[in-house]
C-alpha cells in the first residue's frame, strides 16, 4: 500500500510510531533500500488555468469528482471500478467494482452514498456514456446536483480524479489479485478505508482525509 511513499512521509509515520530518527537519517536509509518511487523533475512547467466559472470546494461534501478505472480479474474477465473523490478532503466516498456499470448503476451508487453522508452540490464528470446518460441527467435534476463537464481536450479540468486513479491503481489494483467480483469488492473497500483513515497526504499537511471530513471550520490547503 505504501509503494508511493517518499522519505518525508515515511519519516512522519515513523515519528507517529515513536521512532526518533532524524529526517536526514531517514532519507539515507530510504535511499540505501532502493525505493521504487522516483521523483523525476519535469523538463518544463506549463502554467494552466481552470475555467473562470469553476471555484474550488470550500468544505467537505461540496464537490465530488468521479470516473472509471478499468482492470481485470485473475481469470482475465474485464472489470470496471467507479471511483469517487471529494475534492476538498481528498477522501473517497465510494469505490464500486462491477462487470458492467451503466448510468443507472452510477445513480444507484450515488443514492446509496448520499443516504449515508449526503449529496454534493457539484460533480465534475467526463463525457463517458455512463455520465451523459438520461438516468444520471434526470437524477441530477431531481436532486439539485450540477454535473460539471470538462472542456474538450482539457483533462486538467478533472485533475483530482486523475490523481486519485493513479494512487488507486498503484497502491491497490497493481498489488492484488482480484479473484472474483466479491473478492474485488472486499479488497477495494479495505483500501478505500485505509486511504480515507490512515494514508497520509502531503497536499493536506501529511494528514489522512478523515481529519477534514465533516469538520466544521476545517480548511484544506487545496482551496
Amino acid at each position: 500500500m505504501r509503494v508511493r511513499y517518499d522519505y518525508r512521509r515515511i519519516h512522519v509515520l515513523l515519528r507517529c510510531e515513536g521512532c526518533r530518527l532524524g529526517q536526514n537519517k531517514t532519507r539515507r536509509i530510504y535511499r540505501e533500500l532502493g525505493p521504487q518511487l522516483r521523483n523525476n523533475t519535469p523538463k518544463r512547467r506549463v502554467k494552466a488555468k481552470l475555467r473562470d466559472d469553476r471555484r474550488p470546494a470550500m468544505r467537505s461534501n461540496a464537490t465530488w469528482a468521479k470516473d472509471f478505472v478499468h482492470d481485470q480479474l485473475a481469470t482475465g474477465r474485464k472489470l470496471h471500478a467507479l471511483t469517487i473523490v471529494d475534492t476538498f478532503t481528498l477522501s473517497s466516498p465510494a469505490l464500486e467494482p462491477g462487470f458492467t456499470l451503466r448510468g443507472a448503476d452510477v445513480v444507484e451508487v450515488l443514492e446509496r452514498v448520499g443516504r449515508q453522508i449526503g449529496l454534493p452540490a457539484t460533480i465534475p464528470v467526463d463525457q463517458g456514456t455512463e455520465f451523459v446518460s438520461r438516468d444520471l441527467d434526470q437524477w441530477a435534476y431531481q436532486r439539485g446536483v450540477t454535473l460539471d463537464f470538462p472542456r474538450p481536450g482539457k483533462p486538467t479540468d478533472n485533475a483530482f480524479i486523475e490523481a486519485f486513479k493513479g494512487r488507486f491503481r498503484a497502491e491497490c489494483l497493481n498489488t492484488h489479485w482480484l479473484l472474483s467480483l466479491a473478492d474485488a469488492q472486499r479488497k477495494l473497500e479495505y483500501w478505500r478505508k485505509y486511504y480515507n483513515e490512515e494514508r497520509l497526504h502531503g497536499a493536506i499537511g501529511q494528514k489522512p482525509p478523515i481529519t477534514l471530513m465533516h469538520h466544521v471550520g476545517a480548511t484544506s490547503p487545496l482551496s
